[in-house]
């Protein structure tokens, strides 16, 4: 087996631009949770505050490996391009429901926007394994932790 020669400014450039992506959204999030989340009824399944933190840093940083496994060697290809602009849909997607949950406090416009990102992360993923499975395998830790945020984000808009 050989060892793949890394591309670092690739690397920590697709790193960074998945962990900047979580960063915009935390504009909308960081002010909200004291005040206007803190007073939401929750469903019993809700995750205690601090679990979101860490789990979005690791989520945004698996996002970026598999962002570089697909853009290492350019996007010379049509698979490439495709899964590309898959991910950066998704990844708008991602910063737009923290504004419509959070800033602008609107579960219902959020879950609409949760569920498009759903089906974004599965084209996106999809797209990867055409390209690269590892890649594919790096997004899955985000599709199920964003299938449970839908679950939440339904339960929350229903009960308040």
């Amino acid at each position: 087996m050989v060892a793949e020669k890394v591309d670092w400014p690739k690397l920590l450039g697709s790193i960074l631009a998945c962990q900047a992506a979580g960063f915009i959204g935390s504009f909308a999030t960081t002010p909200a949770i004291p005040t206007w989340y803190a007073g939401l009824s929750k469903p019993w399944f809700s995750p205690p505050n601090w679990v979101f933190a860490p789990v979005w840093l690791l989520l945004y940083t698996l996002m970026g490996l598999a962002l570089y496994l697909i853009i290492k060697d350019g996007l010379k290809t049509l698979d490439a391009q495709r899964g590309f602009y898959a991910f950066g849909a998704q990844l708008g997607l991602n910063i737009l429901w923290s504004i419509l949950f959070f800033g602008l406090k609107s579960p219902p416009a959020a879950f609409i926007c949760i569920m498009l990102l759903v089906v974004a992360i599965i084209v996106t993923t999809w797209e990867f394994w055409i390209i690269d499975r590892r890649a594919a395998y790096l997004m899955m830790p985000y599709l199920v932790w964003v299938l449970f945020a839908t679950v939440l984000n339904f339960y929350i808009w229903q009960l308040n």
